[in-house]
């Protein structure tokens, strides 16, 4: 038997060998298109490797990025979260009033995360808690979020004068790294250590799988559920906040459809969107991903409806791919 498997040995490794490697590409596929779609940019626009490129890069994708990590959170239990334009709106005007009304800007800024967070606990108890669609209970969150942040100042900027310390969040830079950029890595790789290293993580998992075994294991469903919404809203606040210290102001019609720009990398970046399978680093990705392609777009004078035409085609392939990434998976 020993001489017998030790002959099969060398031809089962080529076998082995090219069964690893196709399984590193597919583990990997988005990370290599990010990398192909570099060097494309990198022949097809010279600037585009700049310094300054790359700063603004990373700036103007951080603000969806932090939203997108929550987005991911949410739609791991298979809910989703489309309320978060509204929530990072809402959060940028509230700092703004806050501070303007001599507040500590860092206790302004705690006070608009906490109410980012509140409400989405709120959309995300009545869903868990009432068994409400989440689509339907966030669509009502976007609209009635909307609405309360035009209240705030009928609809007018608010703010003025904001700190200088204040500003470097949105605005400054670490030598030649935007701080909002560092805030979105941080935040990615926070999330990524509670999936992946917590016990919260792990329910997030389980409850996306089958929120019925996941009840019946024992396991706070409903709580869980509440604790993302409320994550998912914090950190769009925390989006808000972040573009009222770049502008200077905060702005009511701020974010409009950041909610799909959010859905669509964290499905890029192969989150099932019925829950339990993906991550936060194929988000951060993606999000890099889409805002290399728009860059591109801008470098070479192509404009905004093409840019559309382009995502939304990447968005189709990317489900394509997700879908059969999925079928490999099943049948292995």
């Amino acid at each position: 038997m020993t001489a017998s498997t030790t002959a099969l040995a060398p031809e089962a490794v080529p076998g082995t060998r090219k069964r690893r490697g196709s399984d590193l590409f597919v583990k990997f596929n988005l990370l290599i298109v990010f990398l192909a779609l570099c060097v494309v940019a990198t022949l097809l626009a010279p600037e585009f490797l700049t310094t300054r490129n790359m700063a603004n890069l990373l700036q103007q994708s951080s603000l969806t990025g932090i939203v997108a990590i929550g987005m991911t959170l949410v739609i791991l239990t298979a809910g989703i979260d489309l309320s978060v334009g509204s929530t990072a709106a809402f959060g940028g005007m509230t700092v703004a009033l806050l501070i303007d009304k001599d507040m500590n800007f860092v206790l302004a800024i705690a006070v608009s995360l906490a109410i980012g967070a509140f409400f989405g606990a709120v959309m995300g108890g009545l869903s868990a808690y009432l068994t409400l669609p989440a689509f339907m209970t966030t669509l009502a969150g976007l609209t009635a979020i909307r609405g309360l942040t035009y209240l705030l100042t009928n609809g007018e900027p608010a703010g003025g004068d904001i700190p200088e310390a204040f500003q470097l969040l949105g605005g400054g830079f670490l030598g030649y790294v935007p701080i909002v950029g560092i805030i979105f890595v941080a935040v990615t790789v926070i999330a990524a250590l509670v999936l992946r290293g917590t016990t919260f993580g792990e329910y997030v998992y389980a409850v996306g799988s089958n929120k019925e075994a996941a009840r019946l294991s024992g396991l706070p469903v409903r709580a869980v559920i509440t604790a993302v919404f409320a994550i998912s809203g914090a950190l769009s606040a925390l989006a808000g906040v972040l573009l009222t210290s770049r502008l200077t102001i905060g702005q009511p019609t701020a974010f409009n459809g950041l909610e799909l720009d959010a859905i669509a990398a964290v499905v890029l970046g192969g989150t099932n969107l019925f829950g339990g399978r993906g991550g936060v680093f194929g988000t951060f990705i993606a999000v890099l991903l889409l805002s290399v392609l728009r860059n591109l777009c801008n470098l070479l004078g192509l404009g905004s409806f093409f840019q559309m035409v382009v995502t939304g085609v990447i968005l189709v392939v990317a489900l394509i791919l997700n879908m059969v990434i999925e079928k490999r998976g099943a049948r292995a």
